[in-house]
């Protein structure tokens, strides 16, 4: 099964998979509420959709359990998160697209990337451990680092930190990219803490002070730095 022959059988599927991957390497459990959260979209759609997932041998869940990717769903969703990244790489590096926009618009693209093409942007690009919000390619060597990484509501007042990643999750609020993109919060990006609430963090910047809204802090990983 290919991913094209997958998207013109089940449209959603792809998404599906690569959600159910992110939220798995993330939490290790799949609740039926929280990739429904994810997809914003109801539990009956979800379970419609597993249920699909299920015929097709891609998923499996016992009734009421958290839904588990199958060995052959592992190996589509991670070719799928692969190709996804490269295209970002390709739009943000290549053809200058926005950074902010990129995620979305690689949606709607990766089901038609050949292998070929593929390998070659592997080449093309270096072999790049993340994609451009810093999330690490299946497999990659900074995979375990990045993803045990602490939000940046967790960074202690007083700490210098450099930005590694926005999570998958956070790509996905409404807002969040295109806010990370005009005050300079990319990965890479270094800043100190000024000030932690239950509402925001202030940090301190290349843009001067600025409030995060604790939404988005949550969903942004950090590294301490000098």
């Amino acid at each position: 099964m290919t991913l094209e022959s997958l998207k013109n059988q089940f449209p959603a599927a792809l998404e599906y998979l690569a959600q159910i991957f992110f939220i798995e390497r993330d939490n290790d459990v799949v609740p039926n509420s929280v990739l429904a959260a994810r997809l914003n979209v109801t539990r009956p759609a979800v379970s419609q959709a597993v249920g699909r997932l299920k015929k097709l041998g891609l998923v499996l869940q016992k009734r009421y359990g958290a839904i588990e990717l199958s060995a052959k769903g592992r190996g589509l969703a991670e070719k799928t998160v692969r190709r996804h990244f490269l295209l970002e790489h390709l739009l943000v590096r290549a053809l200058g697209y926005p950074w902010d926009k990129s995620d979305a618009e690689a949606v709607n693209l990766q089901a038609s990337l050949s292998d070929e093409l593929t390998a070659h942007l592997l080449r093309r690009f270096d072999n790049p451990s993340t994609c451009p919000h810093g999330n690490p390619l299946p497999g990659s060597s900074l995979e375990r680092e990045y993803l045990s990484a602490p939000a940046l509501v967790e960074a202690k007042v007083g700490t210098s930190i450099k930005i590694i990643r926005i999570t998958e999750e956070g790509e996905l609020i409404d807002g969040m990219l295109s806010f990370c993109q005009e005050n300079g919060l990319e990965p890479g990006a270094k800043v100190k803490i000024v000030s932690q609430s239950e509402t925001e963090t202030v940090c301190l910047g290349g843009t001067g002070e600025l409030a995060i809204p604790v939404e988005f802090s949550t969903r942004i990983r950090w590294q301490a730095c000098d």
